[in-house]
């Protein structure tokens, strides 16, 4: 359960929910009341850009999943180049990995909802600095990981192995697969799972 779930049931235990007191109480003594992650304004400011995420613990089984929309966002120049909002110095990050919130990951899956437009061939890295801006190079970052190999992205029929996992602390980015004129993205829609564990 995360927090804001747990807030909601606060709240109904307040007027009087003894189903949603248990539900919370129950939460609480099996610690699985966790915080999510949240992704940088250059993402979250795009016109049209959604972004929800969600973590939840099940038999130690943490599960970290991340909803996010590329429309109103601007593909970059360069192939693997940060895709955020345009000429802004707002981070265009898709939120921070820690062990604390999201456990130890082990592996994780992507599903492609809706294929992106303008720009199709896209990517997911992880970086240890949380400040990348659009059209900064991800590969300049030290210890950068792929999470999902820059590629064009196309509806599936289920979720595809991401190809490596977040190093503890690090953030993830969407980047560009292939140099692009620059073009806001008119479609694009992900789920990004991670399953991980308390080490």
């Amino acid at each position: 359960m995360d927090l804001k779930t747990a807030k909601q049931h606060a709240s109904h235990c307040e007027r009087g929910s003894l189903s949603s007191l248990g539900i919370l109480l129950r939460e609480l003594v099996s610690d699985n009341v966790r915080d999510i992650p949240a992704a940088g304004t250059g993402i979250t400011t795009g016109t049209g850009a959604i972004y929800k995420a969600s973590v939840h613990e099940r038999g130690g089984v943490i599960t970290t999943e991340i909803l996010f929309d590329v429309t109103g966002l601007t593909s970059a120049d360069s192939d693997l180049d940060v895709i955020g909002v345009e000429d802004t110095a707002l981070p265009c990050h898709l939120g921070q990995i820690t062990a604390a919130i999201n456990g130890t990951i082990l592996g994780g899956t992507i599903q492609c909802l809706e294929a992106p437009a303008s720009l199709t061939d896209v990517g997911i890295y992880s970086a240890a600095s949380g400040v990348l801006v659009y059209e900064n190079l991800i590969t300049s970052e030290a210890a950068e990981v792929v999470i999902v190999t820059p590629a064009v992205q196309t509806v599936t029929d289920g979720a595809v192995p991401i190809a490596g996992v977040p190093t503890a602390n690090h953030y993830l980015y969407l980047v560009n697969g292939a140099a692009d004129t620059p073009d806001i993205f008119t479609a694009g829609k992900f789920l990004l799972t991670l399953y991980g564990y308390d080490a």
